[in-house]
């Protein structure tokens, strides 16, 4: 499998890095007995998210506007926020988080205490290649809990498959269909910067990232950030 950071993507944004980390023989089953650790692991990432949002004025803190200027670069259906400013505006309203499954609550821990946008994929649920870039309009697209398809639109910036979107808005919302489960034994995680601070923060969460799936699950995983020079990465 090839995953492709497509040019139109390094066009908006030549400074962005997508970085990519792939994990196989997962067990991600939830044991409730170990609840407690998630549920510590994401208090920490609360707190540690606090630094990122000084301002009271919610939507004035850096790494909202930079996501916020981000997304008005490129067709958006309203409203859409990146994960990042989702997670943060729960922190900012005093709301706790609670464990979901294993990889999830390790991401979103991650996500958290280094602002970033995080998100994951079942490798096993893609078809054919990974790609990040503009959509044509019309990918087929059904986000958790959908009855009817909710199409991408044309120039927006999603991941994607042969079969349709898999993410849209960049890491807004992804598609039912290759999210992470319980089942999920093979993954594709994904961390998005847009600038090189950004950059370098996100560098750091993959490694913290690498060292919390690799202590828990018992596996190995590589790591590979994608650049305008080096746009793409085989499986």
């Amino acid at each position: 499998m090839r995953i492709t950071v497509e040019n139109e993507f390094w066009t908006l944004f030549p400074e962005a890095q997508i970085s990519i980390m792939v994990v196989k023989g997962l067990d991600n089953s939830v044991d409730e007995s170990k609840d407690p650790y998630f549920k510590s692991l994401l208090d920490k990432g609360t707190k540690r998210a606090e630094e990122f949002i000084p301002d009271e004025n919610f939507t004035q803190n850096d790494v909202i506007q930079e996501w916020r200027q981000a997304f008005s670069k490129f067709k958006t259906k309203k409203g859409a926020r990146s994960s990042i400013e989702a997670l943060l505006k729960r922190v900012s309203q005093g709301r706790e988080f609670h464990p979901i499954n294993p990889l999830v609550d390790i991401y979103n821990s991650v996500s958290l205490s280094y602002a970033v946008p995080c998100g994951g994929e079942d490798l096993d649920k893609i078809v054919g290649g990974l790609h990040l870039g503009k959509a044509k309009g019309g990918e087929a697209f059904f986000p958790l809990g959908a009855e009817t398809d909710a199409p991408a639109l044309p120039e927006e910036i999603i991941y994607y498959d042969e079969e349709g979107a898999v993410c849209r808005c960049l890491n807004w919302r992804e598609a039912q269909r290759t999210m992470l489960t319980e089942g999920t034994k093979d993954a594709v995680l994904v961390i998005e910067a847009i600038n090189e601070e950004q950059a370098a923060r996100a560098q750091a969460a993959m490694k913290e990232l690498q060292s919390l799936v690799e202590e828990y699950f018992g596996v190995k995983s590589d790591i590979t950030h994608l650049t305008a020079e080096n746009p793409r990465l085989e499986i």
